[in-house]
C-alpha cells in the first residue's frame, strides 16, 4: 500500500498540523520503505473533537445497524488480507505465511465475533421494578502496540464500535501502515465520519497528548507495564476510566503425566511464533526435575528446527535489548543449550532461537519481560513447588498447563494467578476473555467481557 502523509479524521484524510514524521523501517534489511506525519497535540485535539461530535449519532444508532457496519469491516479486512498480511511482512518483519495465517486471520475472526455480538448483546434488561441500560461510555483513546498491529486495533475498535463509542486510534510508530490501512476498511465500510480516526505519531507526544485529552472517556492501552502504569496514573487523576492489557511473563506447566515431548515441541513453537514478540508466550518452561534432561533436549531439538523460519525483532533498540538480555541470563549462571546472543545475519534485526537451562526463578531472564524468541527451562519438585515458580512474578497475563488427565491440569490451572491458561494447547477462542492478573492489567478484551469494557450502567425505577 501507498502511505498517506495525513491523518483520517471526521471521515478524510487530512494534513498533519506540523511537518514531523516518522520513517518506517522494514526489520528484515533496516531499509526505509514509507514515512507517516508525527502527529502532535493539535491533530489529537482535532480526532477527539470530531469523535465527540460523532458520538450522539453513532450511540443513537441501532445495535442492530451498529453490527452491519462491523460486518462490513469485517468483509472488507476479509477481501485486503492478502494486502493486509503483505503489509505487516514489509513493517513488523513476520514471515508472510504467519502474517497470512495470523495476523491478517485472527482480525478478521474478531472482527466477525463483535459483529455477532452487537447484534445479540442485551443492551437493557428488568431487574425487579428497574430497567437497566448498557450505555456507550463515549469517546474511547485506543493505544494500540506494534507486535500484532492489526489484531490489537481490530480489538479495540471491534467492541468500541459494537458498545455504540467513537475512537480515536494512537497506533504504534513501527507499523503505522498496518493503522493506514484499517482506517481505510472503515472508510470503505461505510462507518459513519467522524466514528472512527486515526493519528499517527509518538507516543511520549501523540500517545500522551490523547491520554491527557479533557474530551476522551476511556483510554484502552495495550503496551509496557511501565507506560501503563504513567496512563493510569494521567486517568485516575482525572477519573478516566482504562482497560490496560500489559506485559506478561508467563508459566508453561508440564507436569509429569502429560506428554512431554508434545508439551515441549508446542512450548517452544508458541515463543517462536511471531519471534517471541507475544506478551502471552510462555516464556517459563516449568519440568519436572525427574524429566528434566529430557525436556531440555527436546527443547533444544525444537529451537535448532526454527533457525531462518522465524523473522527479526521490530527495531534496533528491541534487537539490543533481547540481546541484552540474552547476554545477562549467560551471566547469572544460566546455561545455553541452543542460539545465543551473537546475531546470526549482517542485515536485519535477527535473534537466534535462544533456550536457557538451569534457570532459576529468581533469575533475570525469569522474572522480566524479554519480548524474544528465548525460553528459560526451570526445574521444580512437586506441584507445590511448580506453583510457588508459577506465581511468582508481578505478571498474571496467560500461561499453560500440561496433564495426562485434564481434570489435574484443571485444577493446578485454578490454582494460577493468571488471566488466561491454555489446557494440554488449547485452541483460541475469540468469545473468551483475554487479559491479566497482578501487574499484566486491567480489564478484559475479546468476547462480551471485552464489549462490557466499553459500556457503562443506568438504571431506571418505575
Amino acid at each position: 500500500m501507498k502511505a498517506h502523509d495525513g491523518m483520517y479524521i471526521d471521515g478524510a484524510w487530512r494534513p498533519a498540523a506540523g511537518r514531523d514524521t516518522i520513517a518506517v523501517v522494514n526489520p528484515a534489511d533496516e531499509q526505509v520503505i514509507a514515512e507517516v506525519p508525527a502527529g502532535g497535540a493539535e491533530d489529537v485535539d482535532a480526532a477527539v473533537r470530531a469523535a465527540r461530535a460523532a458520538l450522539p449519532a453513532w450511540a443513537a444508532t441501532a445495535p442492530a445497524e451498529r453490527a452491519a457496519r462491523i460486518a462490513a469491516l469485517r468483509d472488507v479486512l476479509v477481501a485486503r488480507k492478502d494486502e493486509i498480511a503483505e503489509t505487516v511482512t514489509a513493517e513488523l518483519g513476520a514471515p508472510l505465511p504467519f502474517s497470512q495465517a495470523v495476523h491478517a486471520g485472527v482480525p478478521i475472526l474478531v472482527a466477525g465475533s463483535y459483529a455477532g455480538l452487537a447484534a445479540s448483546y442485551a443492551f437493557e434488561e428488568k431487574v425487579g421494578n428497574s430497567t437497566v441500560y448498557a450505555e456507550p461510555v463515549g469517546v474511547v483513546g485506543a493505544i494500540t502496540p506494534w507486535n500484532y498491529p492489526l489484531h490489537q486495533i481490530v480489538a479495540k475498535v471491534a467492541p468500541a464500535l459494537a458498545a455504540g463509542c467513537t475512537i480515536v486510534l494512537k497506533p504504534a510508530e513501527d507499523t503505522p501502515l498496518t493503522a493506514q490501512l484499517f482506517a481505510e476498511a472503515v472508510h470503505e465500510a461505510g462507518v459513519p465520519a467522524g466514528v472512527f480516526n486515526l493519528v499517527t505519531g509518538l507516543g511520549p507526544v501523540a500517545g500522551q497528548a490523547l491520554a491527557e485529552h479533557e474530551g476522551v472517556d476511556l483510554v484502552s492501552f495495550t503496551g509496557s507495564t511501565a507506560v501503563g502504569r504513567k496512563i493510569g496514573a494521567t486517568a485516575g487523576a482525572a477519573v478516566k476510566r482504562v482497560a490496560l492489557e500489559l506485559g506478561g511473563k508467563s508459566a508453561n506447566v508440564i507436569l509429569p503425566s502429560a506428554d512431554l515431548a508434545k508439551a515441549v515441541g508446542v512450548g517452544v513453537a508458541n515463543v517462536m511464533g511471531n519471534s517471541g514478540q507475544t506478551c502471552s508466550a510462555w516464556t517459563r518452561m516449568l519440568v519436572h526435575t525427574s524429566q528434566y534432561d529430557e525436556a531440555v533436549a527436546l527443547a533444544a531439538e525444537a529451537a535448532a528446527k526454527y533457525g531462518d523460519r522465524i523473522g527479526p525483532l521490530v527495531n534496533a533498540k528491541q534487537h539490543a535489548r533481547v540481546r541484552g538480555y540474552i547476554e545477562r541470563g549467560v551471566a547469572e549462571g544460566a546455561r545455553l543449550v541452543a542460539g545465543g546472543p551473537e546475531a546470526p545475519r549482517e542485515q536485519g534485526y535477527f535473534v537466534s532461537p535462544t533456550v536457557f537451562a538451569d534457570v532459576t526463578p529468581e533469575m533475570t531472564v525469569a522474572q522480566e519481560e524479554i519480548f524474544g524468541p528465548v525460553v528459560s527451562l526451570i526445574r521444580y519438585e512437586d506441584e507445590d513447588d511448580a506453583l510457588r515458580i508459577a506465581n511468582g512474578t508481578v505478571y498474571g497475563l496467560a500461561g499453560a498447563v500440561w496433564a495426562g488427565d485434564e481434570a489435574e491440569a484443571v485444577a493446578f490451572a485454578r490454582r494460577m494467578d493468571t488471566g488466561q491458561v491454555d489446557i494440554n494447547g488449547g485452541r483460541f477462542n475469540p468469545l473468551a476473555p483475554f487479559g491479566g492478573y497482578k501487574q499484566s492489567g486491567v480489564g478484559r478484551e475479546l468476547g462480551s467481557h471485552g464489549l462490557a469494557e466499553y459500556l457503562q450502567t443506568k438504571s431506571l425505577q418505575f
